[in-house]
């Protein structure tokens, strides 16, 4: 008992081909430049994510912190708060451990009646 079956073989041409078959791989789960573009939070949508989010960030952290978003902002414009202040009063500890030094010096001198060496 055999049964011949008849095969349909539809041949496009060249020019044709890719209007009627996909050819996306769409099914891979590979989207496009475009689409992948068009997924991207807006400016206004990322700030909107960060604030509902705040809280939820840990404070300090190599990474995923408020402590890394300051240091990654800053190092990015360039941002060195308060520097001059911060730099003024480096100095001015540095002045004030000087006197201290020079303080205790002179008291050690009156209470054992002995100049001590200086060391500069």
């Amino acid at each position: 008992m055999s049964e011949s079956i008849k095969l349909n073989k539809q041949v496009y041409n060249k020019n044709n081909y890719q209007k009627v078959i996909d050819t996306s791989f769409t099914q891979l789960g590979v989207k496009s430049i475009q689409e992948q573009l068009l997924e991207q939070p807006t400016v206004n949508e990322f700030f909107q994510m960060y604030n509902d989010l705040f809280y939820d960030i840990p404070e300090t952290g190599e990474v995923n912190s408020h402590e890394y978003l300051i240091k990654k902002s800053g190092a990015y414009i360039g941002f060195n708060a308060n520097q001059e202040e911060i730099e003024a009063l480096q100095a001015e500890i540095a002045q004030l451990r000087i006197d201290l030094l020079d303080s205790q010096k002179q008291l050690i001198e009156l209470q054992t009646g002995t100049p001590l060496a200086n060391p500069q």
